[in-house]
């Protein structure tokens, strides 16, 4: 499928979805929430698709809002804001509840709703050379994208509002020591490593690695008791499914497991 902001490709059962506007810092406007939520529903409902890697072109991994898109649309921003924060939401959403885990290779800067896109990714590598802001204040606005859920589950709350309130760039190195990013390695290495790390998720037990990720968005939220039946819920389902009694079998019988994602 052809995107205007977005470049995206299936290969081996990994997305890769790379932001795609280099001349405006690979900056989100309208058109880009849009194809994120078009892009996180076709990863999400292709079988072909069990791993999910999203990165930016050129030095950047994005830098924001496209401010001058909002600006210009005068009396209209508010309305504006609220329908790409919506598209926005609906796309995050949408790659934290489906099944496939989702990579972030982050290739420049993170600011703003890149900040925050990086955020919600399952594993996030870093370029030694990326820096990450918040950014959202500095403009007198305040953020989305989802970092005020993830940030303070990563950081703890008093570095999140430090963060939050101040604006402070993190290196990548800082990120990862705050537990923001899994790994840094240096740029030239980034996408071999990355494609690397969504190819093994991509071979593993897709629908094993779905429920995981439903079960860690409750671990702040509902009691014990709920998360422990949801728990059961969640290991007893894999038993309905092909890859759960294919582990079991193949750990028993000393033999490397071919999972099929089903």
């Amino acid at each position: 499928m052809t995107f205007e902001t977005l470049k995206f490709e299936i290969a081996s059962n990994v997305a890769t979805i790379t932001i795609n506007r280099p001349d405006d810092a690979n900056a989100l406007n309208a058109t880009m929430a849009m194809e994120l939520l078009e892009a996180s529903v076709l990863c999400s409902e292709s079988e072909e698709v069990r791993a999910v890697l999203i990165t930016g072109t050129g030095s950047m991994f994005c830098a924001g809002g496209d401010l001058k898109e909002m600006h210009e649309r005068g009396d209209d921003k508010p309305a504006h804001i609220i329908r790409m924060a919506s598209v926005l939401h609906s796309a995050i959403t949408r790659f934290a509840h489906m099944d496939a885990p989702v990579v972030i290779a982050v290739n420049g800067t993170a600011a703003g709703a890149g900040f925050s896109l990086a955020l919600a990714g399952d594993y996030v590598l870093a370029a030694e050379e990326a820096k990450f802001v918040s950014a959202y204040t500095a403009s007198g606005l305040t953020p989305d994208g989802s970092s005020t859920y993830y940030l303070a589950k990563h950081v703890g709350l008093l570095r999140a509002k430090e963060l939050l309130f101040t604006n402070r760039r993190l290196t990548a190195s800082e990120a990862c020591d705050w537990g923001m990013v899994s790994k840094v390695v240096p740029a030239s290495r980034l996408m071999e490593e990355a494609q690397e790390v969504a190819t093994n998720f991509a071979g593993g037990p897709t629908k094993a690695y779905g429920g995981l990720k439903r079960l860690l968005l409750t671990a702040y939220s509902d009691t014990l008791e709920t998360q422990l039946e949801r728990e059961t819920q969640g290991i007893s389902g894999m038993m309905r499914t092909h890859d759960g009694p294919h582990g079991l079998e193949s750990f028993l019988g000393k033999t490397a497991p071919e999972f099929k994602g089903q």
